[in-house]
């Protein structure tokens, strides 16, 4: 099977699932004040584009693009299913990303990840994601690390 990227509703079982698998590795790493997490209410706004990848029918990863509404978005809940790694989702959701980026005409897009995902990381930084100051309504942490891309000259 191949993996299909669309956008589609957050409010379904697989996501949510995803969603729950996401928020116990992030207790796991991290403590309460440096989980940046958004609810599922959040990510239904009219300024969120909500991406589900699948394989078959199975929901195998899902991330949100954020409208921020100042020409940048940030990229919130990007999670894969452990089951499915090694399948590229990860990837193929980030050229989505930046596909629905470039199209709506954002100048960037920016991201909090935590310093113990190695593997997120180094995702970003492949595709071209350069470490910024804290950006938004977040605070310096010493847990998180902030990230962006520009996607115009």
């Amino acid at each position: 099977m191949s993996v299909i990227i669309a956008l589609e509703s957050p409010r379904q079982d697989g996501v949510i699932r995803l969603l729950n698998l996401s928020d116990a590795y992030a207790q796991s790493l991290y403590p309460p004040e440096s989980n940046h997490l958004v609810d599922i209410s959040t990510l239904e706004k009219p300024s969120v584009s909500f991406l589900v990848a699948r394989n078959g029918s199975e929901i195998v990863g899902c991330c949100a693009l954020v409208e921020a509404g100042d020409g940048t978005a940030e990229i919130k809940r990007m999670f894969v299913d452990p089951e499915a790694r090694g399948l590229r989702v990860a990837s193929r959701l980030m050229d989505r990303l930046e596909e629905i980026g470039r199209a709506k005409g954002l100048e960037a897009i920016r991201l909090e990840t935590g310093i113990y995902q190695p593997e997120a990381i180094s995702l970003y930084r492949k595709y071209g994601y350069i470490e910024i100051e804290p950006f938004g309504s977040y605070l310096l942490d010493p847990l998180s690390l902030f990230m962006e891309k520009r996607l115009t000259a």
